[in-house]
Order: C-alpha cells, then sequence, then structure tokens
C-alpha cells in the first residue's frame, strides 16, 4: 500500500467521529423541533385561546384537572362563540377561511356585541359517529363549557358520503339515500342531548343542510327528498328542547347553486357562508328569527 493511499485511509478514519457527531446533532435537534411541533398544534385544543380577530381583551384560562360538571362561563353580556361537526363547521371552500362562525361573529360585532370566537372543532369528513365519540374528549368539552354560543354542522357526509355521491356510474335514488335517515336522525338526537350535558346553559344552533345537487339532474329530486327528511326529522328532535334552533339553509342555496358553491360543488363558497352566517345572526338576536328556524 502506498503512502498516499494510507495518508487518505487515515484522514478518512479521522473524520469518521466528526460525522457521527453532526449527524447525531442534527437527528436530536429533527426530534427536539418534531416535539415542539406536535406540543404547538395540541396546544390551541387544550388551552383554547379564541379568535383574535374578533376579541378585545380576551381571558385565557387552562382547563382545570376535573372540569366535569363546569357551566358555561361567568355571565358578563360577552358572546362566546364555539362551533363544532364537519367540513361546513370548519368553513372549507371559503377562500378568505373565515367560514360562518367568524363571519356571524363579524356581523354581531358590527351589532354592537361584545363577540369572541373559541376554537374552530370542526373536522373535514366528520359524521355523526366520529362526532359522538369526539364530544367525549376532554379537550372538546372544555370548549364547549367555556362557550354560549354553540353552532353545530353535522350530517351532510352522512348523507351525501362527503360529496362522493357525484363520482359514481349510477346516481343513487332517493330510497338509497334514505336508507341513511334513521340511524343518522338518531346520532343526531344522541349528540344533541350530550352536547346539552356538557353545557345546558349555552344557545345551541343547528346548521340545517341544504342540497348541493339541486343543479344535476339526476340528483335533484332526490337530493331535494332526503334533505326535506332530514331537516324535518332535526327540526322535530330541536323543538322538543330548550335553547335550541334550527338555522335553515335549504331556501337560501335552493335557486343559487352556482352563486353560493365552491368549486368542489359541495362546500359553499365565501358567499354562501355568508348567507348562512346572516341567518345564525338572526338566530341569536332571536328578534327576527329566520323562516323555518323553529322558534
Amino acid at each position: 500500500m502506498s503512502g498516499d493511499v494510507m495518508m487518505k485511509k487515515k484522514k478518512s478514519l479521522d473524520s469518521a467521529p466528526w460525522i457521527w457527531r453532526t449527524v447525531s446533532t442534527v437527528s436530536i435537534l429533527a426530534t427536539l423541533l418534531l416535539l415542539f411541533g406536535f406540543g404547538y398544534a395540541i396546544k390551541d385544543v387544550i388551552f383554547p385561546e379564541g379568535d383574535s380577530a374578533l376579541t378585545t381583551g380576551q381571558e385565557t384560562t387552562a382547563p382545570p384537572k376535573n372540569n366535569e360538571g363546569q357551566t358555561a362561563v361567568v355571565e358578563d353580556g360577552k358572546i362566546r362563540m364555539a362551533v363544532i361537526g364537519d367540513s361546513l363547521a370548519r368553513g372549507t371552500g371559503d377562500d378568505e377561511g373565515l367560514g360562518f362562525v367568524r363571519r356571524a361573529g363579524n356581523l354581531l360585532k358590527d351589532k354592537g356585541y361584545d363577540v369572541q370566537v373559541l376554537n374552530n372543532l370542526g373536522v373535514n369528513g366528520l359524521r355523526t359517529d366520529a362526532l359522538l365519540t369526539k364530544l367525549d374528549e376532554q379537550g372538546v368539552r372544555y370548549v364547549l363549557q367555556q362557550s354560549n354560543f354553540i353552532l353545530l354542522s353535522i350530517g351532510a357526509n352522512d348523507l351525501f358520503q362527503g360529496g362522493q355521491v357525484l363520482q359514481g356510474e349510477d346516481p343513487p335514488t332517493a330510497e338509497q339515500l334514505a336508507a341513511a335517515l334513521p340511524e343518522t336522525s338518531k346520532r343526531l338526537q344522541e349528540i344533541l342531548k350530550k352536547v346539552k350535558e356538557i353545557n345546558p346553559d349555552a344557545q345551541i344552533a343547528y346548521i340545517g343542510l341544504y342540497n348541493p345537487f339541486g343543479d344535476v339532474k339526476e340528483l335533484e329530486k332526490p337530493g331535494n327528498a332526503v334533505v326535506a327528511a332530514w331537516n324535518d326529522a332535526a327540526l322535530a328532535i330541536l323543538n322538543n328542547e330548550d335553547k335550541m334552533t334550527l338555522v335553515p339553509t335549504f331556501d337560501l342555496f335552493e335557486n343559487h347553486l352556482g352563486d353560493y358553491l365552491s368549486s368542489d360543488h359541495f362546500h359553499p363558497n365565501g358567499q354562501g357562508y355568508e348567507q348562512i352566517a346572516v341567518r345564525i345572526a338572526q338566530e341569536f338576536q332571536a328578534d327576527t328569527p329566520a323562516e323555518g328556524s323553529g322558534n
């Protein structure tokens, strides 16, 4: 072995510890960054801070170790809004990212109310069975307990498979769509009962369904039939409870799907969410309840 080769091999062996130290350091830093990101991601759920765009001088408190039985916060005239449910609750399709909850908050703020929007608990694709489970989570229960105005959107994914009915070769019949009604409406009743148990003092507004396929020839009639039956069932449930109302949306979208739907033909766009927000603001004020709301 020549002297040059031996020299190169020696240099390689000398640099090996540095390489391992560098790799180890980078790995540790990456792990710490991952842990920090995970903690930051769950912070909003465990320690809700509200929507700064709608809040003035808000206070933030951590959930107590045992928050069972805790009721809504003090009566100080402030509206504390929480939203839970599916992608409509989350605001999917709104290019401004406001959704109906922040838009309703802005409308109420314009009316002179002191509004605080707590965490948005909407989840894309959520169905009634998953929401029932979600209501057992401590972070979710804490947010609802801190609210005095709870908005709920659920049911569309159960009936329309999250909009996937458009992708099938054979459109479903009214009977096929209606097959999900009995179990889904039963779970809606359980959801409302559980929300009321979590916070018996809050006003609860359920966002009624619209038919996003009213301009699709094969789905117009079956879609209208199942949505009407669902809204009737929901209204019957809500009418049996205090402080619960239905925010009707069917008539809002019926003849304006091209104006109010986003490009996915399922979720509202900004204009559509604004229309729903107007109805929500009316429901809260209660002096001009929307037609068909059950008030």
